[in-house]
Protein backbone atom coordinates (compact mmCIF):
# COMPACT_ATOMS: atom_id res chain seq x y z
CA UNK A 1 0.00 0.00 0.00
CA UNK A 2 1.13 3.56 -0.78
CA UNK A 3 0.04 6.85 0.78
CA UNK A 4 -1.30 9.74 -1.30
CA UNK A 5 -1.82 13.27 0.05
CA UNK A 6 -3.20 16.13 -2.04
CA UNK A 7 -1.81 19.51 -0.96
CA UNK A 8 -4.30 22.32 -0.46
CA UNK A 9 -2.76 24.27 -3.32
CA UNK A 10 -4.09 21.70 -5.80
CA UNK A 11 -7.76 22.15 -5.01
CA UNK A 12 -10.59 22.10 -7.52
CA UNK A 13 -13.97 22.61 -5.89
CA UNK A 14 -13.74 23.93 -2.33
CA UNK A 15 -12.34 21.35 0.06
CA UNK A 16 -11.30 18.77 -2.54
CA UNK A 17 -8.56 18.15 -5.07
CA UNK A 18 -8.64 19.18 -8.69
CA UNK A 19 -9.91 16.12 -10.53
CA UNK A 20 -7.33 16.08 -13.31
CA UNK A 21 -4.40 16.61 -10.97
CA UNK A 22 -5.60 13.86 -8.63
CA UNK A 23 -6.21 11.48 -11.53
CA UNK A 24 -2.69 12.21 -12.78
CA UNK A 25 -1.21 11.42 -9.37
CA UNK A 26 -3.10 8.14 -9.32
CA UNK A 27 -2.09 7.32 -12.89
CA UNK A 28 1.56 7.57 -11.85
CA UNK A 29 1.02 4.23 -10.09
CA UNK A 30 -0.14 2.66 -13.36
CA UNK A 31 2.61 2.32 -15.96
CA UNK A 32 1.46 3.53 -19.36
CA UNK A 33 -1.86 5.04 -20.40
CA UNK A 34 -4.53 5.09 -17.73
CA UNK A 35 -8.20 5.65 -16.96
CA UNK A 36 -9.17 6.97 -13.55
CA UNK A 37 -12.69 7.14 -12.13
CA UNK A 38 -13.46 9.42 -9.20
CA UNK A 39 -16.02 7.94 -6.80
CA UNK A 40 -15.88 10.70 -4.18
CA UNK A 41 -14.39 14.21 -4.10
CA UNK A 42 -10.70 13.69 -3.23
CA UNK A 43 -9.99 15.24 0.18
CA UNK A 44 -7.18 17.73 0.75
CA UNK A 45 -4.33 17.32 3.25
CA UNK A 46 -5.68 13.88 4.14
CA UNK A 47 -3.65 10.68 3.79
CA UNK A 48 -5.27 8.30 1.32
CA UNK A 49 -4.21 4.75 0.68
CA UNK A 50 -3.45 3.36 -2.78
CA UNK A 51 -4.07 -0.37 -2.96
CA UNK A 52 -3.25 -2.71 -5.81
CA UNK A 53 -6.54 -4.21 -6.94
CA UNK A 54 -5.13 -6.71 -9.43
CA UNK A 55 -2.91 -6.60 -12.49
CA UNK A 56 -2.89 -3.05 -13.80
CA UNK A 57 -5.44 -1.55 -11.42
CA UNK A 58 -5.52 0.39 -8.14
CA UNK A 59 -8.06 1.58 -5.58
CA UNK A 60 -7.70 4.81 -3.59
CA UNK A 61 -9.24 4.88 -0.12
CA UNK A 62 -9.77 7.62 2.47
CA UNK A 63 -10.29 5.51 5.55
CA UNK A 64 -12.88 2.97 4.43
CA UNK A 65 -14.34 5.23 1.71
CA UNK A 66 -13.51 4.47 -1.92
CA UNK A 67 -12.34 7.74 -3.48
CA UNK A 68 -11.09 6.57 -6.87
CA UNK A 69 -10.21 3.61 -9.07
CA UNK A 70 -7.55 3.48 -11.75
CA UNK A 71 -6.85 1.06 -14.59
CA UNK A 72 -3.88 0.75 -16.93
CA UNK A 73 -4.90 0.74 -20.59
CA UNK A 74 -3.01 -0.65 -23.58
CA UNK A 75 -3.84 2.51 -25.55
CA UNK A 76 -5.13 5.97 -24.80
CA UNK A 77 -8.56 7.37 -25.66
CA UNK A 78 -9.72 6.44 -29.15
CA UNK A 79 -10.93 9.62 -30.79
CA UNK A 80 -9.99 11.93 -33.61
CA UNK A 81 -7.86 14.93 -32.82
CA UNK A 82 -9.04 18.33 -34.05
CA UNK A 83 -6.87 20.53 -36.20
CA UNK A 84 -4.35 22.46 -34.05
CA UNK A 85 -4.92 26.08 -33.14
CA UNK A 86 -2.10 28.64 -33.37
CA UNK A 87 -0.81 30.24 -30.20
CA UNK A 88 -2.15 33.72 -31.15
CA UNK A 89 -5.57 32.22 -31.98
CA UNK A 90 -5.61 30.35 -28.68
CA UNK A 91 -4.54 33.42 -26.71
CA UNK A 92 -7.35 35.46 -28.28
CA UNK A 93 -9.86 32.67 -27.63
CA UNK A 94 -8.81 32.36 -24.00
CA UNK A 95 -9.23 36.10 -23.51
CA UNK A 96 -12.87 35.67 -24.58
CA UNK A 97 -13.63 32.86 -22.13
CA UNK A 98 -16.73 33.95 -20.26
CA UNK A 99 -15.27 32.74 -16.95
CA UNK A 100 -12.33 35.08 -17.51
CA UNK A 101 -14.50 38.00 -18.62
CA UNK A 102 -17.05 37.37 -15.84
CA UNK A 103 -15.06 35.65 -13.07
CA UNK A 104 -17.95 35.93 -10.60
CA UNK A 105 -19.75 33.30 -12.68
CA UNK A 106 -17.06 30.68 -12.06
CA UNK A 107 -18.43 27.86 -9.86
CA UNK A 108 -15.02 27.13 -8.31
CA UNK A 109 -12.93 30.34 -8.67
CA UNK A 110 -10.03 29.01 -6.59
CA UNK A 111 -9.49 25.92 -8.78
CA UNK A 112 -5.78 25.25 -9.31
CA UNK A 113 -6.22 24.82 -13.06
CA UNK A 114 -8.91 27.26 -14.20
CA UNK A 115 -9.62 29.44 -11.18
CA UNK A 116 -9.53 33.17 -12.01
CA UNK A 117 -8.77 33.93 -8.35
CA UNK A 118 -5.41 32.15 -8.55
CA UNK A 119 -2.35 34.34 -9.01
CA UNK A 120 -0.06 33.76 -12.01
CA UNK A 121 2.52 31.16 -11.07
CA UNK A 122 0.28 29.75 -8.34
CA UNK A 123 -2.53 28.34 -10.50
CA UNK A 124 -2.36 27.30 -14.14
CA UNK A 125 -5.04 29.87 -15.10
CA UNK A 126 -6.11 27.91 -18.21
CA UNK A 127 -9.49 29.24 -19.34
CA UNK A 128 -10.43 28.10 -22.81
CA UNK A 129 -12.75 30.23 -24.93
CA UNK A 130 -14.36 29.61 -28.30
CA UNK A 131 -11.99 29.83 -31.24
CA UNK A 132 -13.05 32.56 -33.67
CA UNK A 133 -15.31 31.19 -36.39
CA UNK A 134 -15.51 27.74 -34.77
CA UNK A 135 -18.37 26.79 -32.49
CA UNK A 136 -17.03 23.31 -31.73
CA UNK A 137 -13.60 24.14 -30.28
CA UNK A 138 -12.39 26.21 -27.35
CA UNK A 139 -8.73 27.00 -26.70
CA UNK A 140 -6.24 28.90 -24.59
CA UNK A 141 -2.50 29.44 -24.72
CA UNK A 142 -0.48 27.79 -21.95
CA UNK A 143 3.05 28.65 -20.91
CA UNK A 144 3.88 25.95 -18.33
CA UNK A 145 5.85 27.37 -15.41
CA UNK A 146 9.25 25.82 -14.76
CA UNK A 147 8.22 24.96 -11.21
CA UNK A 148 5.93 22.31 -12.75
CA UNK A 149 8.86 20.53 -14.39
CA UNK A 150 11.12 17.64 -13.47
CA UNK A 151 14.91 17.76 -13.55
CA UNK A 152 14.87 17.44 -17.35
CA UNK A 153 12.64 20.47 -17.79
CA UNK A 154 9.55 18.45 -18.74
CA UNK A 155 6.20 19.20 -17.13
CA UNK A 156 5.34 16.43 -14.69
CA UNK A 157 2.51 14.21 -15.95
CA UNK A 158 0.05 15.13 -13.21
CA UNK A 159 0.12 18.74 -14.40
CA UNK A 160 -0.49 17.64 -18.00
CA UNK A 161 -3.52 15.70 -16.74
CA UNK A 162 -4.64 18.82 -14.86
CA UNK A 163 -4.34 21.04 -17.93
CA UNK A 164 -6.36 18.54 -19.98
CA UNK A 165 -9.03 18.32 -17.30
CA UNK A 166 -10.58 21.78 -17.01
CA UNK A 167 -9.96 22.65 -20.66
CA UNK A 168 -12.12 19.72 -21.75
CA UNK A 169 -14.82 20.55 -19.23
CA UNK A 170 -15.06 24.24 -20.02
CA UNK A 171 -14.90 23.58 -23.76
CA UNK A 172 -17.62 20.93 -23.58
CA UNK A 173 -19.89 23.05 -21.41
CA UNK A 174 -19.44 26.32 -23.29
CA UNK A 175 -23.06 26.47 -24.43
CA UNK A 176 -24.83 24.18 -21.95
CA UNK A 177 -27.45 25.36 -19.42
CA UNK A 178 -26.19 28.51 -17.77
CA UNK A 179 -28.00 27.92 -14.49
CA UNK A 180 -28.31 25.12 -11.98
CA UNK A 181 -25.64 23.05 -10.18
CA UNK A 182 -22.14 22.91 -11.68
CA UNK A 183 -20.43 19.96 -13.35
CA UNK A 184 -17.49 18.04 -11.89
CA UNK A 185 -15.10 15.47 -13.33
CA UNK A 186 -16.20 11.84 -13.03
CA UNK A 187 -13.81 9.86 -15.23
CA UNK A 188 -10.70 10.69 -17.25
CA UNK A 189 -8.57 8.79 -19.73
CA UNK A 190 -5.26 10.30 -20.89
CA UNK A 191 -2.54 9.45 -23.36
CA UNK A 192 0.57 11.61 -23.23
CA UNK A 193 2.18 11.51 -26.66
CA UNK A 194 5.32 13.57 -26.14
CA UNK A 195 6.86 15.44 -23.19
CA UNK A 196 5.60 18.96 -22.51
CA UNK A 197 8.54 21.36 -22.22
CA UNK A 198 8.24 23.91 -19.42
CA UNK A 199 8.64 27.57 -20.36
CA UNK A 200 7.56 27.03 -23.97
CA UNK A 201 4.21 28.08 -25.48
CA UNK A 202 1.55 25.42 -25.87
CA UNK A 203 -2.09 25.37 -26.88
CA UNK A 204 -4.79 23.59 -24.89
CA UNK A 205 -8.01 22.73 -26.75
CA UNK A 206 -11.32 21.42 -25.40
CA UNK A 207 -14.51 20.29 -27.13
CA UNK A 208 -17.75 18.38 -26.50
CA UNK A 209 -18.10 14.79 -27.69
CA UNK A 210 -21.60 13.95 -26.44
CA UNK A 211 -24.30 14.97 -23.99
CA UNK A 212 -26.63 12.59 -22.14
CA UNK A 213 -28.73 14.15 -19.41
CA UNK A 214 -26.46 15.06 -16.49
CA UNK A 215 -23.43 13.48 -18.22
CA UNK A 216 -21.27 15.27 -20.76
CA UNK A 217 -18.34 13.66 -22.61
CA UNK A 218 -15.42 15.98 -23.33
CA UNK A 219 -12.30 15.78 -25.44
CA UNK A 220 -9.17 17.80 -24.84
CA UNK A 221 -5.64 18.02 -26.19
CA UNK A 222 -2.36 19.82 -25.64
CA UNK A 223 -0.41 20.93 -28.72
CA UNK A 224 3.05 22.41 -29.10
CA UNK A 225 3.40 25.83 -30.74
CA UNK A 226 4.30 23.97 -33.93
CA UNK A 227 0.95 22.15 -33.85
CA UNK A 228 2.25 18.76 -32.73
CA UNK A 229 -0.02 16.89 -30.27
CA UNK A 230 1.57 16.31 -26.87
CA UNK A 231 -1.38 14.83 -24.98
CA UNK A 232 -5.00 13.83 -25.49
CA UNK A 233 -7.82 13.10 -23.05
CA UNK A 234 -11.40 11.92 -22.94
CA UNK A 235 -13.46 12.72 -19.85
CA UNK A 236 -16.92 12.33 -18.41
CA UNK A 237 -18.34 15.31 -16.55
CA UNK A 238 -21.36 14.97 -14.27
CA UNK A 239 -23.75 17.69 -13.21
CA UNK A 240 -24.20 17.67 -9.46
CA UNK A 241 -27.62 16.98 -8.02
CA UNK A 242 -29.31 19.97 -6.46
CA UNK A 243 -27.99 20.51 -2.98
CA UNK A 244 -24.25 20.97 -3.14
CA UNK A 245 -20.92 19.20 -3.24
CA UNK A 246 -20.02 16.62 -0.62
CA UNK A 247 -16.32 16.40 0.11
CA UNK A 248 -14.75 13.79 2.40
CA UNK A 249 -12.11 15.06 4.78
CA UNK A 250 -12.15 17.00 8.00
CA UNK A 251 -15.93 17.28 7.87
CA UNK A 252 -17.00 14.14 6.07
CA UNK A 253 -20.69 14.77 6.62
CA UNK A 254 -20.57 18.39 5.53
CA UNK A 255 -20.98 19.96 2.14
CA UNK A 256 -18.41 22.29 0.65
CA UNK A 257 -19.65 25.68 -0.41
CA UNK A 258 -20.33 25.37 -4.14
CA UNK A 259 -22.27 28.06 -6.00
CA UNK A 260 -25.36 26.16 -7.09
CA UNK A 261 -26.33 28.89 -9.53
CA UNK A 262 -22.87 29.28 -11.02
CA UNK A 263 -22.23 28.74 -14.69
CA UNK A 264 -19.91 25.88 -15.60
Amino acid sequence: MTALVIARRFCGPPGSGNGGYVCGRIAAHLDGHAEVTLRLPPPLETPMTIERAGAGSVRVLAGSSLVAEGTRLPTGPAMELPEPVTVPEARAAGARCRLRVFPAEHPFPSCFVCGPDRAPGDGLRILVGKVAGQDHRSADAWYPDEQLADARGYVRPEFVWAALDCSGGIGALADIALDGPPFVLGRMTVRQITPVKAGEPHVVVGWRLACDGRKVSAGSAVFTAAGQPAGIARATWIRLAQGGYQAPGADVSGRAAGRSTARP
